[in-house]
Order: C-alpha cells, then sequence, then structure tokens
C-alpha cells in the first residue's frame, strides 16, 4: 500500500477492517479508512470493486460481517440508517432519486426532515440557495423538467438540508456535462471550507474525484490497495493501469479537468 501520512486530528469517520456483503458473499475484505473534519475523500477502483457496498455499509444499508465503524470514535456498525443518519451521516445516492412530481422548493423541504435539521431549516436553505442560485430561481419548478445538472444540485441542496457532518456521494458527476461538473467540484471545494463537515465521495470519474481529493484509496477486489494524497494515486501506475484507461467514455484528461 502506497505511505500515506494521515492529517493532524482525530478521524471524523475511521472504518476499521470491515468485511461485508450480502448474505454468504462477501464483497468487502478487511477494508480500513478515514476521513477528518474538512476534507475530502475519495475512493475509486473498477467496476464491481464494492465502491457502493462500502458506502452502504457506512451508512448502515449493508450489515458488518466483522471490523467496526466510528463516528469520532463511537462505533456505528449496527446502527439502524435512520440512527446513523440522525448523528450527521447523510447518503447522496447514485442516480439522485429526486421526487418528480414535487417542486424544487418541496424536494429541498424534505431533506430537513431530521430534529436537528429542522430547527435550522431557514438558514440551511439561504446557504444552499447562495451555492446554487439557479435553485432560488426555480423554486416552483417541478423536479423532473430539470436538466440532469440541475438536478444534480437539487440533490446535493437536500442532502445539505440534513444539515450533515459527514456528506457521502455515491458517482456525484455521473450523466452530468463539463459546465455541471465544474459547478459541482466548486461547490464541494466550497462546502469543506465554509461548513464543518467532511466529504467522502466514490465513483467512475477517476480524474475528477482524484483531482478533486484531499486524499483518496484504491479499492481493487474488495480490498484497499492503495492510498494516498489525490495527486499521489492519481500518478500511480496501478491506477493508471487499472482505472484511467477505463473510465467513461468522454471523460477528459488532467489538463482539461475542471
Amino acid at each position: 500500500m502506497t505511505s500515506n501520512p494521515q492529517p493532524d486530528g482525530p478521524a471524523l469517520l475511521s472504518v476499521e477492517r470491515i468485511s461485508a456483503g450480502y448474505g454468504k458473499a462477501l464483497v468487502l475484505w478487511d477494508v480500513s479508512l478515514e476521513v477528518r473534519p474538512r476534507e475530502i475523500v475519495a475512493v475509486v477502483g473498477p467496476s464491481g470493486a464494492g465502491k457502493t457496498t462500502l458506502i452502504r455499509t457506512i451508512s448502515g444499508l449493508t450489515p458488518l460481517t466483522s471490523g467496526a465503524i466510528r463516528l469520532e470514535g463511537v462505533r456505528i456498525d449496527g446502527l439502524p440508517p435512520f440512527r446513523i443518519a440522525g448523528l450527521g451521516v447523510t447518503l447522496m445516492p447514485e442516480g439522485r432519486r429526486l421526487f418528480g412530481d414535487l417542486s424544487v422548493d418541496e424536494n429541498l423541504s424534505l431533506g430537513a426532515y431530521l430534529p436537528r435539521a429542522r430547527t435550522v431549516a431557514a438558514e440551511t436553505r439561504l446557504f444552499v440557495e447562495r451555492l446554487f442560485p439557479l435553485l432560488r430561481d426555480r423554486r416552483a419548478a417541478r423536479a423532473d423538467v430539470l436538466s440532469g445538472g440541475e438536478q444534480q444540485m437539487v440533490a446535493l441542496g437536500r442532502s445539505l438540508m440534513a444539515c450533515p457532518r459527514l456528506l457521502v456521494l455515491d458517482d456525484p458527476f455521473l450523466g452530468l456535462a463539463k459546465p455541471a461538473v465544474a459547478q459541482l467540484v466548486r461547490a464541494l471545494r466550497d462546502l469543506v471550507a465554509t461548513r464543518d463537515m467532511a466529504v467522502l465521495t466514490t465513483g467512475q470519474h477517476v480524474r475528477r474525484l482524484l483531482r478533486l481529493a484531499d486524499r483518496a484509496y484504491l479499492l481493487e477486489t474488495g480490498r484497499v490497495t492503495a492510498a494516498g494524497s489525490g495527486s499521489t494515486l492519481l500518478a500511480d501506475p496501478r491506477v493508471s493501469r487499472a482505472l484511467l484507461a477505463l473510465g467513461p467514455v468522454g471523460e477528459p484528461h488532467a489538463e482539461a479537468e475542471p
């Protein structure tokens, strides 16, 4: 594994040698990683490596068979998903999953369903609309008439309405045009710079994720095989051989990245 000096300070999220899967079929073996406050961490790997299973396990949707998951030192594995969400872990799943027949305003309001989020919903809404002014202008529009990039803004805004301490993103750039990707990248960087939160993200767009991430992990066949800064993994020959040539069609090279 690539040497990876850890940032100073305690971890917000600690994943400690976990194994997990579905029934008797394991997908993850002995996986460990950390996410620290105000940090963007990416998990990259080929299709079928276990990336989605990993974030589902962190969110409580897939049970562990061994290991531990801690939030600020307190074990959260074994808790139901709503309890984990209540502690500040918010998952934005792949594919946005908005309520298409509801308005932008209604979709955002649904994000503030937790008691801790409802008390500051008005303040959070102002922050979300400053981050994405289009959402303020299109409050009354149905979600299903928006473009893919606009829907992704609504999905991210809805997640932020939950006031997460850890925002977990599954393939956030999927299906987005380059201008929408650039706006989302800026938004994520602004979030960790201005809010007391961290981001854990995974997906197919390897170059984009590694250029965005403070630190990253390479997951192959359910195991972490490399870790380091995003730029370190971007230059790692294993990443280049395994992933960069196999990225989504049309993914720009590093010099063209937003």
